[in-house]
């Protein structure tokens, strides 16, 4: 958009004259004068955009002067309305090349309608409006190529500031049952500031005086104009094309402050946009401008300037040119002028976890948009070799995802084009699922989360990865306000670290915290037996997809070890996995050694059982003990607050025990606190395998949505 420069003003009793007498002449010859006026209008077609000076010399009517020539002449006849054939479906609640969910708006006010023609909306100039405005003439605007929409129609005034501000009382706009206070959100393009700052020696009346007489007789364009009394800085907004020659302006008319440095400086900023709001609901509404603002926060968005009119129908922000896109849909959804959409990249796309949350996303994405309002935009998917990118962030087509990722349209897999995708991603909330547990993946977080981007982790190489990352990363989460959410990481779907999270934030004391977080060891314990040997057990654990990429990531410990880290540091414990006290389950020498000519995942899990075969028979023992004391051997982890002791070992569990009774692919966690020490809390439930974990990893990701949705008001 380009904001108004202006225009003609008709010299209306001339043209009224000219006007009359070509209708008693011309028209006279045609026989104007001899119709019936109830039942028949005569057609005339006019030339727009041209004109003559009252000398008779041709000009032309500038911008938009088809349109003015169309409202002049309804003025000049008395036209009971004028419709303005345009190549849309009448005036938009925003741009929709920038925000695709933008839709047409059935009516505005005349003054609505001018304010946004002057903050850039395309389809209308303030000049075209003002001699329907005078003569109270409605202006429809409606679409060549679809005649039968209704389009926009302009008629009415707004209140005035007076008549505003005898309504009574000051209402929250979310009061009022659902009624947006906005028409529709703008911008204008190609925008440079221009301040001078620190004139407070030379005083504040003077300095703006001196400031517009500088821009006045330079003939700039002054879009937007702040000041700040306490130092009596300036700053303008003006087009970027004139930035130059206001910073030469302002130079030339305080030349012997800056000599002085009576002023601390002048200087112009290019390379900015103006984004304004504008509707006649915001008069006397509270909360408009901190929604607008809020949302601004939530996209990761910086405002260089903001202006608010005093009739209260336009709030207008300056921001970087490049975040201009991602404003406009922050404020549009903010306002639920549209859905909430949120654009999420999933690394490991296609591995058992990455297929179950695609799957699932798939199969849920009318219900969130009709029932949630949110639109779920898978606009990145990955594997390790491969990854898929969508045009113009408009979404994957996720029933084909795992055909279409082996395709033509797939390019090599690269972290820092993805990352440059997110970053350049002009939708406001965007989110990284990452689904690899990769520890060059984690290594991204923190960069990720500089640049606004939320991440969800289901792995725990970011959670329970090294303390001074993982520290970085929280507050990192906190400066930027944005979402690490890794609920999925323990438990799978299981509320876990939610209600720690909730203990702590209610003043509750953890003193300690006990139970099973390995789905994979629930499974073979229960499963094991006397008629079942160990690897057996463990074997069926690994068909049902309980266990982790690495089988031994789970039989030595290490990844109940990291599940365990991420508890302790929930509670304030400042522990590394090393720190984690583990009894390891894999047979001697199996740790690191090496399968050559073992391919692939299946025939590796096939060689690691052959070699656990070597433990069956101390287990079995093992298994007997537990059962001669009336026990059951369960993989237990405890972690004690006061002492910061944290551990992870097989134990034979009597009937007291709430593991006891655990099932073959739950996990549970027994919260001991100081409210709950005498009879802990309990969280039960299954949470192996890929579809719980994705379930998980869903629920992450719409929390994710929610907070940022709620926190834009």
């Amino acid at each position: 958009g380009a904001a108004s420069t202006g225009g003609v003003v008709p010299l209306w009793a001339e043209t009224a004259s000219r006007m009359a007498n070509w209708w008693n002449t011309v028209g006279k010859e045609n026989g104007f004068l001899d119709l019936d006026y109830t039942t028949t209008s005569p057609i005339v077609v006019i030339t727009g955009f041209v004109a003559t000076t009252a000398n008779g010399v041709p000009t032309t009517l500038k911008r938009s002067g088809s349109d003015y020539s169309a409202t002049v002449f309804a003025k000049l006849t008395g036209s009971g309305r004028v419709t303005m054939w345009k190549n849309t479906d009448g005036v938009y609640t925003a741009d929709p090349r920038r925000v695709p969910e933008a839709f047409p708006i059935a009516s505005l006010k005349y003054d609505e309608a001018m304010e946004l023609a002057y903050f850039g909306a395309q389809v209308l100039h303030p000049s075209a409006m003002i001699p329907c405005i005078d003569d109270s003439i409605p202006v429809y605007v409606r679409n060549i190529f679809n005649p039968a929409f209704e389009g926009t129609v302009i008629q009415g005034r707004c209140q005035s500031l007076k008549e505003s501000n005898t309504l009574g009382r000051i209402r929250n706009w979310r009061s009022k049952g659902g009624e947006i206070p906005i028409k529709g959100i703008t911008s204008v393009d190609k925008i440079a500031l221009v301040t001078l700052e620190g004139a407070s020696v030379i005083g504040g009346a003077s300095a703006a005086e001196r400031f517009m007489g500088a821009m006045a007789d330079a003939a700039i364009n002054v879009l937007i104009i702040t000041q700040a009394s306490s130092e009596s800085s300036i700053t303008v907004a003006v087009p970027e094309n004139e930035g130059e020659a206001a910073l030469a302006a302002l130079k030339n008319a305080f030349e012997l402050e800056l000599s002085r440095s009576t002023i601390n400086s002048v200087s112009v900023l290019p390379e900015m946009s103006i984004v304004a709001i504008v509707g006649e609901g915001m008069a006397m509404k509270s909360g408009v401008s901190a929604t607008f603002m809020s949302s601004m926060s939530r996209a990761n968005v910086n405002i260089r300037l903001i202006a608010q009119g005093s009739s209260e129908r336009q709030v207008a922000v300056v921001v970087d040119a490049k975040d201009t896109s991602r404003a406009l849909r922050a404020a549009h959804m903010a306002f639920t002028l549209s859905e909430t959409t949120a654009s999420v990249a999933i690394l490991g796309s296609t591995g058992y976890l990455g297929s179950a949350l695609v799957r699932q996303l798939d199969s849920q994405k009318e219900r969130l948009a009709e029932n949630l309002g949110v639109d779920m935009r898978v606009n990145i998917a990955a594997t390790s070799k491969k990854m898929l990118v969508a045009e113009n962030m408009n979404g994957i087509n996720l029933s084909s995802l795992s055909d279409d990722i082996r395709g033509d349209a797939a390019k090599d897999f690269d972290l820092d084009a993805i990352t440059n995708e997110m970053e350049a991603d002009v939708n406001p909330l965007r989110v990284i699922i990452d689904c690899t547990n990769s520890e060059g993946v984690a290594g991204y977080y923190e960069q990720w989360l500089s640049a606004g981007i939320n991440i969800i982790s289901p792995g725990r190489k970011g959670a329970s990865g090294p303390l001074d990352m993982y520290q970085r990363c929280t507050e990192l989460q906190k400066e930027n306000s944005v979402y690490w959410q890794y609920e999925s990481s323990v438990g799978a779907a299981l509320p876990i670290i939610t209600t720690l999270k909730d203990l702590a934030d209610t003043g509750d004391n953890i003193l300690a915290l006990r139970g099973s977080v390995s789905g994979a060891l629930a499974y073979v314990f229960s499963e094991f037996s006397e008629e079942m040997p160990f690897s057996e057990a463990l074997g069926r654990a690994v068909e049902k997809g309980y266990t982790e990429n690495d089988l031994r990531e789970d039989l030595s410990g290490l990844d109940t070890a990291r599940k365990v880290v991420v508890l302790a540091r929930q509670i304030g414990l400042d522990v590394d996995v090393k720190d984690v006290e583990v009894e390891s389950l894999l047979p001697e020498g199996l740790a690191d050694k090496v399968y050559e000519g073992v391919e692939g995942k299946t025939a590796l899990d096939a060689a690691l059982i052959e070699d656990v075969k070597a433990i069956d028979e101390a287990m079995l023992k093992r298994y007997q003990e537990a059962k001669a004391n009336d026990a059951n051997l369960r993989y237990k982890f405890t972690i004690d607050r006061e002492s910061g002791k944290c551990s992870v070992s097989l134990q034979a569990v009597s009937k007291k025990d709430p593991l006891f009774r655990l099932k073959k692919n739950e996990n549970l966690v027994e919260f001991v606190t100081t409210r709950y020490e005498e009879s802990p809390m309990i969280i039960k439930g299954a949470a192996a395998g890929p579809e719980l974990a994705a379930t998980g990893i869903f629920a992450d990701l719409l929390r994710v949505t929610r907070a940022f949705s709620s926190l834009q008001s």
